[in-house]
């Protein structure tokens, strides 16, 4: 998210994390000039960082209000521990492919709040693809994780059938954009209902 009044549309959705992009080579990066109105925002806002050292990102929580941290790059757990060792939530996102090696993730067990599963992408995300998620059933951990990586309204459906309780969450991105950072607001409000209705039912 970046522009007020698309940021405020989605907070009117009631949707549980709003993410801002912290990593100036990604179209959706946040301007500085928006800090004190992100910072006001009655919702929970969600830093997202590429490989950033620590100051930069506890820079970045006082300059925003940011609650949760969001890796995406080469972070390592002790990366992980030492920022949520100043009373943040970290995510950690993985990309997967075919190749990925699940096994990697058990350093990360107790280190992070949730982990997020993308589609594996030189861009650190935002590619609008999405993997097999029959690869999940290889996933190790207890750790709970939300989904990403080309998730839109034609199998949100489908994403709800996971039988995991681990699956706690979907990230809806790239494919909900009208462009880089600006929400379709229609289409969410449509996808939410589908979750929402699903949650109902079940």
């Amino acid at each position: 998210m970046k522009y007020p009044q698309n940021i405020q549309d989605v907070i009117n959705l009631q949707v549980d994390y709003m993410g801002f992009i912290c990593y100036s080579k990604s179209p959706r990066y946040i301007e500085h000039e928006q800090a004190n109105f992100i910072k006001e925002l009655p919702i929970a806002k969600v830093g997202v960082f590429v490989n950033a050292p620590l100051p930069e990102i506890l820079a970045a929580v006082a300059t925003y209000g940011f609650q949760t941290i969001q890796l995406h790059g080469q972070e390592t757990a002790a990366d992980c521990a030492a920022i949520r060792g100043e009373g943040l939530q970290v995510f950690k996102a993985f990309g997967i492919d075919d190749t990925f090696d699940w096994n990697q993730l058990k350093a990360y067990e107790g280190q992070v709040d949730s982990l997020l599963f993308d589609t594996k992408s030189a861009a650190h995300g935002g590619t609008g693809q999405t993997f097999d998620w029959n690869l999940l059933s290889q996933y190790p951990l207890t750790t709970p994780y939300f989904l990403s990586g080309g998730l839109r309204i034609e199998n949100i459906q489908q994403a709800l059938q996971l039988q995991d309780t681990r699956f706690i969450g979907l990230d809806l991105n790239s494919r909900f954009e009208l462009h880089p950072a600006v929400k379709d607001i229609k289409l969410l409000e449509n996808t939410l209902k589908i979750i929402r209705d699903e949650q109902v039912s079940s």
